[in-house]
């Protein structure tokens, strides 16, 4: 997943199925040989295999039903492809066939798709991965999670769903990993294992090809055959092509983002762009895999980054007494200046991962040692301890002993107006209150456990509120009424939300992230 991004309205799930070919029968011949005997030149297949995914007579498997998978999935049904989706999970495997979104949250468009393609039987889950044999291409969308300790990829997912595959594919399969990884994982762990799992080959590029980007019109500067040739013989094509997706934008992010489509050969490159054009509308990049893999794990460390350092300047606003908001406007009216919003931590599947993929590997190479890519990562990871400190602080400064107090945090999610709860802030703030203050209570209209209590109930005696998430309903909460009931008034707005005026009009002592306290207030620092 990537930052947020202008997106395209959605298209009718009805016209995203009716304009394409008519659907192709669910039953299919007997796999091709997996062998290489009386095989057809490699060029051959490579044409073949591209002419059936843009005519439509192609078998598509999508191994792992979550976020990225199931969208995918469902796309690819819609574009007349026969789809099959993989996951060991049975209750998301059951969700599926049952024509349900496997998984929480608002995705516009998506249980509608999955239910049409479902009842027109081009989508349908198992798994069983000897239900993949005879597949012509086979998609990745698995976890790939790093260690909170050392910050290192695993890929125990990634590697068990390879193992598995391989035995089940045949010579001139596609198969494309969308996970995201760190660099240099396509040729030192994807390749090895599927090589290993299956028994067949991947081509490798030619001499000095690794930095060449393929021609989408199929001319490539390695040298490759347009007709699709290897530089170097093989079996498989085999391509890393990151996802682009946002919550609550899935549908919408996988039309209208552009791609990185990395093969491992420039052949492999090309018959996944035949795939790709199926359901993607903007600009399918062809190049290697190593530049896919820096692509991604390199977009999402930039903004990062960029992250980082408007966090950096609220803190030191606050140290200095200073208005970053203020600040902030002046700045970006230098030409060619963007400061980012800073705020009380950076959450999501994504962004605190990635920088650490990017980086990853970076021990193997002598001459190269990271720094500001674990910086940022140490300021944002910082934000809300910096929140629990203003908490602390300002309860101190209204004669409140924190370790007697009541927090109520405002937000659950990482993202405003979703349920999405993966490596969210507040999770990080309330475990760092936990044993500092008495009672730590968490609100979130868009998570069902921490729908109820009501607001107001959950408001009643609480002795700080804290705004963690910019959900559409905390913008335009009635501060005046919620101050009827708290005991202490103390509020601290991460996500700069609360109208400070009218909230201290009502009587409201506000922090906020990166606002000093002036000379009647407590310092603030961090």
């Amino acid at each position: 997943m990537t930052g947020p991004s202008s997106t395209s309205a959605e298209a009718s799930t009805s016209s995203a199925s009716s304009s394409q070919p008519p659907t192709p029968s669910p039953t299919f011949s007997p796999p091709p040989s997996s062998g290489t005997e009386n095989a057809p030149p490699l060029p051959h297949v490579a044409e073949t295999l591209r002419q059936r995914l843009q005519a439509g007579n192609a078998r598509l498997a999508v191994i792992g039903l979550g976020f990225v998978g199931t969208p995918v999935a469902a796309l690819f049904a819609a574009s007349g492809l026969d789809v099959l989706g993989v996951d060991i999970d049975p209750a998301k495997v059951a969700a599926v066939n049952a024509g349900r979104v496997p998984f929480a949250g608002e995705e516009p468009g998506l249980a509608e798709l999955i239910a049409a393609e479902v009842a027109a039987g081009r989508l349908r889950a198992t798994s069983n991965y000897d239900d993949l044999a005879g597949t012509d291409a086979v998609l990745l969308a698995v976890e790939t999670p790093v260690e909170a300790g050392d910050h290192r990829p695993r890929y125990a997912a990634l590697r068990g769903a390879l193992a598995a595959l391989g035995p089940r594919l045949h010579r001139g399969a596609l198969v494309i990993v969308e996970s995201t990884l760190a660099p240099g994982t396509m040729r030192d762990i994807v390749v090895p294992t599927l090589e290993e799992a299956s028994g067949l080959t991947v081509g490798v590029r030619g001499p000095g090809s690794d930095r060449s980007e393929a021609d989408p019109s199929g001319a490539d500067p390695a040298g490759a055959d347009p007709s699709g040739a290897d530089s170097i013989g093989g079996d498989l094509f085999v391509v890393h092509c990151p996802e682009r997706v946002m919550p609550g934008r899935l549908l919408a992010n996988l039309r209208s983002m552009s791609r990185a489509v990395g093969g491992v050969t420039p052949a492999a490159a090309q018959v996944a762009l035949a795939l790709y054009r199926r359901i993607v509308e903007a600009d399918l990049g062809a190049t290697d895999a190593l530049t896919a893999e820096l692509v991604k794990t390199g977009e999402n460390a930039y903004r990062d980054v960029q992250i980082a350092f408007a966090n950096e300047m609220a803190l030191l606003c606050d140290a200095l007494g200073a208005d970053v908001w203020r600040v902030r406007d002046l700045l970006n009216k230098s030409p060619g200046r963007n400061m980012l919003l800073p705020g009380a931590g950076v959450g999501g599947h994504c962004i605190p991962k990635d920088p650490w993929l990017l980086v990853a590997n970076a021990a193997e190479h002598e001459h190269f040692t990271p720094r500001l890519i674990p910086a940022a990562r140490a300021v944002n990871d910082h934000m809300p301890a910096h929140i629990a400190r203003l908490v602390q602080d300002a309860l101190r400064a209204e004669g409140r002993a924190p370790h007697e107090s009541t927090v109520l945090l405002l937000g659950a999610s990482y993202l405003e107006d979703s349920d999405d709860e993966r490596n969210a802030p507040s999770a990080a703030l309330a475990a760092l209150l936990t044993g500092h203050v008495a009672t730590v209570r968490i609100h979130d209209p868009w998570v069902e456990r921490y729908r109820e209590p009501a607001l107001a109930e959950q408001v009643a005696d609480a002795d700080a509120v804290v705004v963690m998430v910019a959900h559409t309903a905390y913008r335009s909460l009635d501060w005046g009424e919620l101050r009827e009931h708290v005991r202490t008034p103390v509020l601290v707005d991460g996500r700069r939300v609360v109208d400070v005026a009218a909230a201290e009009q009502a009587g409201w002592r506000v922090r906020q992230v990166g606002v000093g306290q002036d000379e009647a207030g407590s310092a603030t620092t961090s």
